[in-house]
C-alpha cells in the first residue's frame, strides 16, 4: 500500500520537452514510474524517445492538453516541470481536466497565483489534489515516482514521511534507508501549498502498510501546531518530527518563502512543544530524529 500514488499510476509530463522536463521524465521512467505521455501544446502530435526501466526504448506520445492526454491515455497523474510565468495556467488545465493528483515541481510561482490556483480547484469540487509547488513531489518506493526525489536512496518500507523541505527529505530517506518507506511526500516550503502536513498524516493513519510516519516542519507559519492538533486528535500510529531552523534569526527569511518568523510565533521551539505536547517525539538534529524513528519501529 502507499498514499496518493502506486505502480498502477499513469503519469503525464507538463512540460515533457523542456530541459527539466526531459531530465526527470528520464530519471521518473528509470524509477519504474508508468509514464504515458507528456503535454506541451507548442508540439502536440510529436513523440519523445526515452529509456524504461527495464532498458526498453520507449516513444512518448505528446499531447496539446491535459484533457487530450487523460482522454488518449487514462492518466491520472500530472507532474508539471513548467516555468513559474506559466505555472498558474498549467495548474487550472490540469484543474478543468480533472486529473487525481498533479505534483508542481516549480519554485518561484508567485504566492498570489499559487493562492489562485488553489482556490479554483476548490471551486470545482476538489477533484484534483495538488501537491506542491515548490517541492520534490511524491515517491512510493519500488513503484512510482511522481517529482525529483532521487529513487535510489531507499526501499519500500514500514514508515510514512511528509515534509516542507526537499533535502531533508531525502537526508531523512537516506538515515533510514534500511527500514524503508510506505510513500515519501515533499509538500513544498511556500506559504500556499495544496497538500498540507494534516493531509499526508490523515492519509498515512489510513493506510495498513504505514507503520510509523516521520513529519519534517521548519520555521515561520503555523502549519506544524496544527498539524500538532490534528495528530492529538486523530492520529494513533507513532508520529516522530523535526523542526529545521532552531539556530535561525527573528525576523529573516530562510530559505523557503513560507519560513519567516514573527516574534516567538513561528519558531522551531515553539513547534517543537506543540509536537511534544500531543505527543510527538521532536529530535533537535536529522539524525536524532531516525534515531527516534529506529526505536519506534524495533519496538513495533
Amino acid at each position: 500500500m502507499s498514499i496518493y500514488l502506486n505502480k498502477d499510476s499513469k503519469v503525464i509530463v507538463q512540460g515533457i520537452t523542456g530541459g527539466e522536463g526531459t531530465k526527470h521524465t528520464a530519471l521518473m521512467l528509470k524509477a519504474g514510474t508508468n509514464i504515458v505521455g507528456g503535454v506541451n501544446a507548442r508540439k502536440a502530435g510529436t513523440t519523445v524517445s526515452h529509456t524504461d526501466a527495464s532498458g526498453n526504448t520507449v516513444e512518448l506520445p505528446v499531447f496539446g492538453s491535459v484533457a487530450e492526454a487523460i482522454e488518449k491515455t487514462g492518466a491520472d497523474v500530472s507532474v508539471a516541470f513548467v516555468p513559474p510565468a506559466f505555472t498558474k495556467d498549467a495548474m487550472v488545465e490540469a484543474i478543468d481536466a480533472e486529473i487525481p493528483l498533479l505534483v508542481v515541481i516549480t519554485e518561484g510561482v508567485p504566492v498570489g497565483e499559487s493562492a489562485e490556483a488553489w482556490a479554483y480547484a476548490k471551486s470545482k469540487g476538489n477533484k484534483t489534489r495538488i501537491i506542491g509547488p515548490n517541492c520534490p513531489g511524491i515517491i512510493t518506493p519500488g513503484e512510482a515516482l511522481a517529482g525529483i526525489t532521487p529513487a535510489n536512496i531507499t526501499g519500500k518500507g514500514p514508515i510514512g514521511l511528509v515534509s516542507k523541505s526537499g533535502t531533508l527529505t531525502y537526508q531523512m530517506m537516506f538515515e533510514l534507508r534500511d527500514l524503508g518507506f510506505s510513500t515519501a511526500i515533499g509538500i513544498g516550503g511556500d506559504p500556499v501549498i495544496g497538500t498540507t502536513h494534516i493531509d499526508a498524516l490523515a492519509a498515512f493513519e489510513a493506510d495498513p502498510e504505514t507503520k510509523a510516519i516521520v513529519m519534517i516542519g521548519e520555521i515561520g507559519g503555523d502549519a506544524e501546531e496544527r498539524a500538532a492538533e490534528y495528530i492529538k486528535a486523530h492520529v494513533t500510529k507513532p508520529v516522530v518530527g523535526y523542526v529545521a531552523g532552531f539556530t535561525a534569526p527573528e525576523g529573516k527569511t530562510m530559505g523557503h518563502a513560507g519560513a519567516i518568523v514573527s516574534g516567538s510565533a513561528g519558531t522551531a521551539q515553539a513547534k517543537k512543544e506543540a509536537l511534544e505536547a500531543a505527543g510527538v517525539k521532536v529530535g533537535k538534529t536529522p539524525s536524532e530524529t531516525a534515531a527516534l524513528m529506529r526505536e519506534i519501529i524495533e519496538k513495533l
